[in-house]
């Protein structure tokens, strides 16, 4: 049991684990992202509005905003929550997921800040577009930015920062 354990956590996991353990790094990812959002969201930058769902679900009071500056503090609440989140999937990435070394470990550092950041600013435009244009709530905003950066990433990440 053991065995099969260690394999599956190994780097030669069959490409199926890979993708299953990738899921899960990410859902970490995802989740201190979130987090850190809504955290810096809330106490931070005020970016959320009295009909939001996660204001409603939490009973919380939000103050009244106009939409610009709605836009631009969950732009900045977006911008923390991606480098800490990006940096704890990094992590978990090298250590569980990919293969580490087709690069020296400080580029595929940067390569993978690069693609993450490639994928939070068309996410972010995504976000912000859906709130200044179609007054879409901010956490459903938020939500199509992570499902854009989920399709970018896994795909850059497989195939261009790590050896697969």
């Amino acid at each position: 049991m053991l065995k099969l354990i260690q394999k599956h956590l190994s780097h030669d996991a069959h490409p199926l684990v890979q993708f299953i353990k990738y899921g899960i790094a990410g859902g970490a990812a995802t989740a201190v992202h979130i987090v850190t959002f809504f955290l810096c969201g809330w106490f931070l930058l005020p970016c959320l509005t009295q009909n939001d769902i996660t204001v409603r679900l939490l009973g919380l009071t939000a103050p009244v905003l106009a939409e610009s500056t709605r836009a631009w503090n969950a732009g900045f609440c977006n911008a923390i929550g991606f480098v800490v989140a990006n940096t704890v999937c990094y992590v978990l990435n090298r250590l569980f997921v990919f293969k580490p070394g087709k690069h020296h470990w400080v580029l595929e550092f940067l390569l993978f800040f690069a693609v993450s950041g490639l994928s939070m600013v068309i996410g972010t435009a995504i976000q912000t577009f859906l709130i200044t244009h179609q007054g879409v709530q901010t956490t459903l905003a938020f939500g199509a930015n992570i499902v854009s950066a989920l399709l970018i990433n896994y795909a850059m990440r497989k195939f261009v920062i790590f050896k697969g």
